[in-house]
């Protein structure tokens, strides 16, 4: 029985677990390249403090929370600073959206739960189900992990809100050279597919793209060339936001099931 990865090129943009991915996808008879994308993240402990306050003082009418750890590390954050108690109150008068069941898990150590939250794990999702609701002349916390939301930025504005956004991480990009060295590689054909672990690989990607505007020039490989293997909702989120429309995804967010989907696929498409 011949290996389903037999002779194509996969590409990694992660920063770990990379080895036992490579590992995998070896034993499928497929070649790995390593391009980390990830950049890194960092607690913005010194820049948080006056979002914080800014919260608290003023007060807003909804928290949008977007990520469990996130939402944790805020917390956190507020503690060291003096000022949990009155983030948690700031919490409870509020309402709450919620993305994504880790952040629903974070609430409710917290003994609060969300007014509203999605129905599929996506930021898209979020905002179908908030669209029922009038935001007009609210104040509206959201709480980002690593880079701000364009689309979670735009509904709000469109609704006519006062938005506050709060990174407790914040994202430092990766190094240009591993991003323009994919770059060449996807458009020059040299990969057949690029796994992606975080929306922060794809964000870094085609934002490269965009700024030597060539967005389209990596939108027709992906869409017609090179398969892109997103881990989970999220991560694949960003690329069918990037209108990638092939993308391969996994039932369970895990990057072993990842490269097992990709070689499935694979096969089935020989």
């Amino acid at each position: 029985m011949g290996k389903p990865l037999a002779g194509k090129t996969i590409a990694l943009t992660a920063s770990r677990k990379v080895e036992e991915m490579s590992t995998l996808i070896e034993k499928q008879g497929g070649n790995v390249i390593v391009r980390p994308m990830q950049g890194t993240v960092y607690v913005a402990k010194e820049e948080i403090v006056s979002e914080l306050k800014q919260m608290i003082d003023q007060g807003v009418d909804w928290f949008v929370l977007t990520t469990g750890i996130g939402t944790e590390k805020l917390v956190e954050l507020a503690e060291e600073i003096g000022l949990k108690d009155e983030l948690i109150e700031s919490l409870g008068h509020a309402k709450i959206a919620a993305r994504g069941y880790k952040t629903k898990n974070a609430l409710k150590k917290l003994g609060l739960t969300a007014d509203i939250s999605d129905e599929d794990g996506t930021t898209n999702g979020l905002i179908h189900t908030m669209e029922s609701i009038s935001f007009k002349g609210s104040k509206v916390a959201v709480q980002l992990h690593g880079i701000p939301s364009p689309n979670l930025r735009t509904f709000f504005e469109n609704e006519e809100a006062e938005v506050i956004e709060v990174l407790p991480y914040r994202h430092i990009a990766p190094d240009e050279k591993e991003v323009k060295t994919l770059y060449e590689e996807v458009v020059e054909g040299k990969v057949d597919a690029v796994c992606f672990t975080t929306f922060l690989q794809v964000r870094a990607l085609f934002q490269y793209a965009e700024s030597i505007k060539k967005e389209e020039t990596l939108l027709n490989q992906f869409n017609k060339n090179v398969l892109a293997v997103a881990v989970g909702k999220v991560t694949a989120e960003a690329l069918t936001d990037a209108q990638v429309t092939r993308v391969i995804v996994p039932d369970r967010e895990r990057m072993g099931a990842m490269i097992v989907e990709l070689a499935k696929f694979m096969e089935a498409d020989k």
